[in-house]
């Protein structure tokens, strides 16, 4: 095919779609420019014929795209649902792993997903570095995510994993707050109202016995560990908060698998500083515990995957209500798996945490339609 700029204005000429006057020849032009040609030159070009590259069908012209398949209706549910089930079953294989310090458990989940997302990256071709003017923000992100990782995997060790489950859910009322502070979106009364709902949920959870009694506060295990697991959590919900107002800041400008390459190898490096600085470190036993630690960096990367592939073919809204699952399944798995029964006080602040995140998300949904 000859280059674009050589063709003559008669060559470009398409059926059923008229030139400028400046290019349009007279009808006598064309009469007698019709009677001149021999008859076997004449063609009568078809709907698929291109007098641009001279074939058909066009291999240049955009054809009218057919209409995309609508994805199934629920499958972003669908989506989340898996995610928040292999993000609990990751939970509860934390959980089991009691021989090995958390710190220890979240480095060796960083090397298995290592593994998995550099073949990703070389694939999509996107570097492992990423913008330079967004490179602090990534290790922001990678930093604030791996310590929100080290920090819940400590908590589901101290306390039972309904409660740190639950506690970790006041994410939400967090990430608000911070959005308020750094980008300067609007912080309302509803928003308020949900983050009382959510504090309200943790004090019944740790029930200080200042406020409920001695009898009260008693939990499985020593009650300072179920402190610890508590502020844990907490800790975990403030920095995956800041991490979502960093990601929600860089939006679309960077890959997901970056983000999270940064997450890994920022995660790594903390782990093994903090190993040396603890003396934590030490071989898992053979057998279960070392089939427990590949899960849990499979089952963690898959239910990053598919939460990820439901906000892309659902709207955040559905995505967060559907994603209050997690905490059903860490109460299911710690009664069948655990033999742990939650308290009245449990259920109680796990209905006022979930009350608040589900009312963010309606708000958020609301807003987002109108």
């Amino acid at each position: 095919m000859r280059p674009l700029g050589s063709i003559g204005v008669a060559e470009l000429r398409e059926p059923g779609l008229p030139l400028t006057e400046d290019t349009t020849p007279s009808a006598s032009e064309d009469a007698q420019a019709v009677r001149e040609e021999p008859a076997e030159a004449v063609e009568t070009p078809g709907p698929s014929w291109c007098w641009l590259c001279r074939s058909s069908p066009c291999g240049s012209r955009a054809q009218p795209e057919a209409k995309k398949k609508a994805p199934c209706i629920g499958l972003g549910l669908f989506y989340t649902l898996l995610s928040a089930f292999l993000f609990s079953v990751g939970s509860l294989f934390v959980k089991k792993v009691q021989d090995l310090h958390a710190v220890e458990v979240s480095a060796f989940r960083c090397v298995f997903q290592m593994l998995v997302v550099i073949p990703c990256l070389i694939y999509r071709k996107t570097g492992f570095i990423g913008p330079k003017d967004l490179r602090i923000f990534l290790t922001l992100r990678g930093l604030l995510g791996s310590t929100a990782m080290i920090l819940l995997y400590y908590a589901f060790q101290a306390t039972s994993l309904a409660d740190a489950t639950v506690i970790s859910f006041s994410c939400p009322v967090f990430t608000s707050l911070f959005a308020c502070i750094f980008l300067k979106e609007k912080y309302s009364l509803w928003d308020i109202l949900f983050t009382a709902f959510a504090f309200t949920g943790v004090i019944l959870i740790v029930r200080p016995p200042f406020l409920f009694g001695s009898n009260a506060a008693k939990v499985t295990g020593s009650y300072s560990d179920h402190l610890k697991g508590t502020f844990a959590s907490l800790g975990h919900a403030v920095c995956a908060a800041f991490t979502l107002v960093i990601l929600r800041k860089m939006g679309k400008s960077v890959d997901y698998f970056l983000t999270i390459w940064y997450y890994i190898v920022i995660g790594l490096v903390e782990c093994i500083i903090l190993l040396f600085i603890l003396g934590e470190w030490r071989l898992p036993n053979c057998g279960i515990d070392r089939l427990f630690l590949l899960l849990i960096g499979l089952f963690g990367l898959g239910g990053q995957v598919f939460l990820t592939k439901a906000l892309q073919i659902e709207k955040a809204g559905l995505v967060a209500l559907m994603k209050t699952m997690d905490v059903v399944f860490a109460f299911i798995f710690q009664i069948i798996f655990l033999n742990d029964i939650p308290t009245w006080w449990t259920v109680g602040g796990a209905l006022c945490v979930i009350a608040s995140s589900v009312g963010a998300a309606i708000r958020k949904w609301c807003q987002g339609s109108k």
